[in-house]
């Protein structure tokens, strides 16, 4: 664990060889949405994987704090010199600020339907549109319980997808995870960098690998291809039949497009 202004970010960490890589959760999951790819990563790298302010076994803040902030100090206790960043949709934002807040930190990002902070506000498809509909009516009416089933369909399945397709255990973990990050009711604003990723792109010079599921939401889909475009040294891969966790779905792939792109 790492202390930051009172508070104990939780963490841990699979020990092995160079570089370090550190996995930065998604806004409706924790660190153990890592765990079975980061055991597949370890002993040949160095993992880390901590639950950000409001997520997991860490607390809410208190008060104003800066998850770019808390990143970097996670970074000095863990390491000694660069480091891999890779994060999921909101993770990823906050791996591609940090590569612009602090580039000499950062070998490298690998991005899972990424958020990209300063990005263009989205066009919904019909089917994410009936989800938006769904949750405010869940939220409006205070049932936690339905907005995380929905959620879960959402980001699980995938918009467009029979709810279910994803069962068993990667199932039971994705509404564990949530149901915390829906009781706390954090702001997804809270700790935001302040950063326009979308407007400097040209200034993140370290290799950067986007990936995102072909049956996630299409509006992340469209905006993963454009970002890896627009990235000096960027690069897309599609994964096939996964929507947006797929770390949950296949972790065996996700662990090996991690491994190529860290040690490529």
């Amino acid at each position: 664990m790492v202390s930051r202004d009172g508070c104990r970010l939780a963490g841990e960490r699979w020990p092995g060889g160079s570089p370090v890589v550190v996995l930065l959760h998604e806004g409706v999951a924790d660190r153990r949405g890592w765990r079975d790819m980061a055991g597949q990563l370890a002993p040949a790298l160095t993992v880390i994987a901590y639950d950000r302010r409001g997520f997991g076994e860490t607390p809410p803040a208190t008060g104003p704090f800066s998850h770019a902030e808390d990143l970097l100090a996670v970074l000095d206790e863990v390491a000694d010199g660069p480091v891999w960043l890779v994060g999921a949709s909101a993770g990823g934002g906050l791996a591609l600020d940090t590569a612009l807040l602090a580039p000499a930190r950062v070998s490298g990002l690998v991005l899972f339907g990424t958020a990209v902070s300063g990005a263009p506000e989205p066009e919904l498809d019909a089917a994410t549109q009936r989800f938006d509909k769904l949750l405010d009516q869940a939220i409006a009416a205070g049932d936690q319980a339905e907005v995380n089933r929905l959620e879960t369909w959402l980001w699980l399945d995938g918009p467009a997808q029979p709810e279910g397709r994803v069962t068993g255990a990667p199932r039971s973990l994705a509404l564990d995870m949530n149901a915390i990050v829906v009781r706390n009711d954090v702001p997804e604003s809270a700790g935001a960098s302040g950063v326009d990723a979308w407007n400097r792109l040209a200034e993140v010079r370290v290799p950067v690998t986007v990936a995102c599921g072909d049956v996630d939401v299409p509006f992340v889909l469209a905006c993963c291809r454009e970002l890896a475009d627009r990235l000096p040294d960027g690069r897309f891969q599609q994964l096939p039949g996964m929507a947006h966790q797929p770390y949950l779905e296949q972790p065996d792939t996700v662990a090996q497009l991690v491994m190529d792109a860290v040690t490529g």
